[in-house]
Parts: C-alpha cells; structure tokens; sequence
C-alpha cells in the first residue's frame, strides 16, 4: 500500500472543540522504517496516532501494545512512548500533535463530556470503530492539493477526527445533550414573516394574535420589539415590498397591483406609494432594469402613517 507522505506545521489552526480551545502544533504522515526512541510530550501537549497500513508495536511506559491496520492510539502528558515498526511490513502512520490552550468554565454538557474525556485520557489504544481512515484521506488530499478553502476544510476535518477519536473512546455512546430547539420567539417570527407574507392585503390585528396564540397587546409588544414597527407599519412595509415586487417583475397593471395589496382605489396606492418611495409607481416600474428587480425600499423607507 503506497500512501504519500504529508507535512504540515506552523499553520496557527486554532480548534473550538466544545468547552475545548486546541492549537495544531503538526500534522504528519509518512512510513515508519527505524524505530522512534522513548519521548514523552508536554504537559499540554497531545498526538494522535493513526496506523492505516503496515505492523509494529508502541511501548507506552513500560507496556507492549501491537500496531496494526486500524490501530488508533493517543499519547498525553508524561506518557513516555517508543514506536517500533516490523522490518517485514513497516506500518504507515498519521499523526497530529494538539496543544491545549483553554478549556471554557461554563460548557454546555455535550462540550464538557467532549474536553473531560480528551484531557483525561492520556493513553488510549484500540481499533478504530470510526472510519477515522476516511477523514483522514481527506485530510492528507486537502494538504496535498490546497484548493480554494482548503485551511478551513483541513481544520473541520481534523475537528472531525478529534470528535472520532473520543467515540472511539466511549464505545459509541449517545449524548446526554439534546441540540439546541428554537425558542418561541424564533417560531413567532416566522409565523410572523409567513403572515405578512401570504396576507398583507387583508391580514388584521387579531388574526395575527390569533396565529401567534397571544393577545392584541403582546402582538403589538412583539412588533415592536423586534422590528421597531406598529401592526399598521408592518403591514404598510408588507404591503409596499409586495407592490414593488410586482411592479418589477410582472406586467399588470398599476391598478391591478394596487387592488392585490389592498387599496380600494389607484389614487390611493400611488399616493401612498409616492410618499414611501419617492417615485410614481410607474417611474419605479420604468427605472427598475432587471439586474436591479430584487432591490426594494429599506424598512426606512416605509410610510409610518397614512
């Protein structure tokens, strides 16, 4: 199996693992045919070992352990390794070396699990249950080739590979952390947005309150609160980006357009759409080009009252 080797070191890549900051002091890869002499690593230092091809052994203060095809092992602080290859078949093996820099006082669960494991497991060797082997192909093709964005590709595969490499750890586990939900104000906004969107010719007050299930007056703080705009200018500023859109990307008539957003006569909708914009509807509509149609007047911009 010919692997090609990689190199790369003094990339300042910064890793956010949960509660977890890491800096990257290397990533390597290449045949081992001479044995690594015993070393032990820095009080904050980590390596992870990958060995996809080839046989030997790794001594780990004191203990024998075989080297294999699909052996992962780590090597924390004070751990004094030595790596021995096999004459007859030397083992292939990548590696990444992390520096500790921070850990978070406040992590949410899942973070804290994720860095409790990876700093307390100072020796860890085992058969990878992970297809680390995959990310790691990837990485060493990110290295090799340098696309466009290839730094923050390396970075979210080794992210990857540290993430596998704690799995490996647990056996698997499920998390004890649920993913983050919407919070209602997320789901009132949109219902909100879908509202204004689907109805701003006839949509009232109550039965937006009705759509969110609060009352008049919450539905009003609401409007308020997040976009700074009473029911009557939400609905004009829905109403108006209706109308441009229309004006710009369709061939009806003005009269038309206005009935569709809900003014009861021309003479109104021009004069409000005058007041909010500046233009006739019809100069609008002529000055608009193509490339411009998807541009609508700024909340701003919007008529406050009528």
């Amino acid at each position: 199996m010919t692997l090609p080797g990689i190199q790369v070191e003094n990339m300042q890549m910064k890793l956010s693992l949960g509660g977890l900051r890491l800096n990257v002091l290397y990533i390597r890869s290449g045949t081992f045919f001479q044995s690594m002499p015993a070393h032990t690593h820095s009080g904050k230092s980590y390596e992870l070992h990958y060995i996809p091809a080839g046989c030997g052994w790794v001594i780990a203060d004191g203990v024998r352990y075989p080297l294999a095809p699909r052996t992962l092992y780590m090597t924390g602080p004070d751990i004094v390794h030595e790596q021995i290859p096999d004459p007859a078949d030397p083992m292939y093996e990548y590696c990444i070396c992390f520096e500790v820099l921070t850990v978070s006082e406040h992590p949410d669960p899942d973070s804290a699990a994720l860095s409790e494991l990876f700093l307390q497991t100072v020796f860890w060797h085992g058969a990878d249950t992970q297809q680390l082997m995959v990310l790691f192909e990837q990485l060493a093709r990110e290295v090799t080739v340098q696309s466009i964005g290839y730094y923050l590709s390396i970075r979210n595969l080794v992210e990857q590979i540290v993430i596998a490499l704690i799995r490996n750890y647990t056996h698997n586990r499920m998390s004890d952390h649920k993913v983050p939900q919407k919070t209602l104000d997320d789901k009132r906004l949109v219902l909100i947005e879908s509202s204004f969107l689907s109805a701003s010719d006839t949509l009232t007050l109550t039965q937006l309150a009705q759509t969110l299930g609060l009352g008049i007056r919450q539905t009003e703080r609401t409007l308020k609160q997040h976009y700074g705009l009473s029911f009557t200018q939400k609905k004009q500023q829905a109403r108006l980006s209706t109308a441009c859109s229309l004006l710009v990307t369709t061939t009806l008539p003005i009269g038309q357009i206005a009935g569709r957003v809900g003014f009861s006569t021309l003479e109104s909708f021009c004069t409000f759409f005058k007041k909010a914009t500046g233009l006739s509807a019809g100069e609008f509509r002529s000055r608009r080009e193509p490339a411009d149609r998807a541009v609508l007047p700024a909340p701003d911009q919007v008529l406050r009252s009528r």
